[in-house]
């Protein structure tokens, strides 16, 4: 495969897993707390997908260019869409680094020699590691606006990072489980298809 087709190839799948990113994140429950909403989605289950799947700068791509263009459709967000990219890139910058440390783009198909595209425990660590760190940049932003910023009183902004602190670990959970079932099932299969190496799947 020559250059021109490998970037060709990596454009569009940067563009599928945003706009699965972009949908998955309208599958929502909004939460409302006093300095405004925050949401339980399945937007977090993607952004970590696109990690596991295809490792830190085309998963953080993915992430954080669907994760934003989801805010600019929303007046609320829109201001913050910037800093939701960033966010979201680490987020699955830090897993797709921590799940494939030292992998290679898995070769061949299903015969002998070949990548089996099996779960691994740095998948795990990754999917983790990579939630944790959303949920702390998530909280870091949050007190950084509503009381440096907006300069909100302590009491509520501490109120408002309780519940959004809580939402957001409830996000992770989900996020963590349902990739890694995602991934567990997506990558054997593309393996054996033959897909795996066009795509540039990660081992």
């Amino acid at each position: 495969m020559d250059k021109m087709q490998q970037k060709t190839r990596s454009i569009i799948t940067v563009g599928l897993m945003a706009a699965l990113v972009f949908i998955f994140t309208y599958i929502r429950i909004e939460i409302p707390t006093p300095l405004g909403k925050t949401m339980l989605h399945l937007g977090n289950v993607m952004c970590l997908l696109t990690g596991l799947l295809f490792g830190r700068l085309k998963g953080g791509l993915a992430a954080g260019i669907g994760s934003m263009f989801f805010d600019m459709f929303d007046p609320v967000y829109l201001p913050e869409c910037w800093i939701t990219f960033i966010m979201k890139f680490c987020m699955a910058f830090v897993c797709g680094w921590i799940a494939h440390a030292g992998a290679k783009p898995i070769v061949g198909g299903s015969g002998e020699g070949a990548a089996n595209g099996k779960l691994k425990g740095r998948h795990v660590a990754g999917a983790v590691c990579g939630a944790l760190c959303y949920v702390a940049l998530y909280m870091s932003k949050t007190y950084i606006v509503e009381r440096l910023v907006k300069g909100y009183e302590l009491e509520t902004v501490l109120i408002t990072m309780t519940t959004k602190g809580t939402v957001s670990l409830a996000n992770a959970l989900i996020a963590v489980a349902a990739s890694l079932i995602l991934s567990g099932m997506i990558r054997p299969a593309l393996v054996r298809a033959g897909f795996a190496q066009k795509l540039g799947i990660l081992d």
